[in-house]
């Protein structure tokens, strides 16, 4: 028992339960199917936004660690500004590719950055897990995935008419199976369904926690250094043991 420590967390409560393990279902499938669909040329990329990344520039050295000594901090800094990093974590070999790092996260900057991460393998097929942000089914979003996937089709007007009424409307366009370019959604509140919050956990740890940084460029520099790093020396698969299902038990033989 540790009483001093506590740690947040967010009650997914769904009001349908049904819904809710379907839709986790899907997205644990898409895990455990990564490999053979990346063998079909389709790649299962998690992808999400660390947002408020700070660039806090210590106003002295820290104190190394030692013998009895805990590293010490100065505990003044100066602010640079911040950052946002959208990243997608290649299931299949647990690789970050083709992050971007900017001072926003508008519609405009996710459906730019989905774009950016196709045009690394534009023929392939690609299914982005994401969760139930605004941005991740936005009319900037539906145009891209329309004009990549070829669809001639009137995409109507946000707000009144066609896929564009309704985020209802345009999320079931961008989840529609038979796109090459589809978007597999998380249940709401279940963010932590999304692999890459794991890796955002590393790069906190690893890199965000202890450094120092001159100015907001010196942050984006470290930060895709480190993402190189990790892809050479660290990128892995990660063990996923969450299932919605219940576990079968064989009947007894004895």
């Amino acid at each position: 028992m540790q009483p001093h420590k506590s740690r947040y967390w967010l009650n997914a409560n769904p009001d349908d339960p049904e819904e809710f393990r379907r839709q986790s279902a899907a997205v644990c499938d898409l895990y455990e199917r990564a490999g053979q669909l990346a063998e079909q040329g389709i790649h299962v990329v998690c992808t999400d936004e660390k947002t408020g990344m700070q660039a806090l520039e210590r106003l002295h050295p820290d104190v190394p660690i030692g013998p009895g000594r805990v590293q010490g901090r100065e505990f003044e800094y100066v602010r640079h500004g911040t950052l946002c990093l959208i990243a997608n974590l290649e299931v299949w070999c647990g690789h970050v590719i083709a992050p971007s790092v900017g001072p926003t996260r508008t519609e405009v900057d996710f459906a730019a950055h989905v774009e950016q991460t196709v045009n690394t393998d534009p023929m392939a097929g690609w299914v982005f897990v994401v969760d139930n942000l605004d941005t991740h089914q936005s009319e900037s979003l539906v145009l891209y995935a329309g004009r990549a996937c070829g669809i001639d089709e009137d995409l109507g007007v946000k707000g009144k008419s066609g896929v564009l009424a309704s985020k209802a409307s345009r999320k079931e366009f961008l989840s529609d199976p038979s796109h090459r370019i589809r978007f597999a959604y998380t249940p709401r509140h279940c963010s932590w369904l999304n692999q890459v919050e794991i890796w955002f956990g590393i790069l906190s740890r690893k890199l965000l926690r202890r450094a120092s940084f001159a100015s907001a460029e010196e942050l984006k520099v470290k930060v895709l250094a480190f993402i190189d790093y990790f892809n050479r020396t660290m990128a892995k698969p990660i063990q996923w043991l969450y299932s919605p299902r219940p576990l079968k038990v064989s009947p007894s033989t004895g």
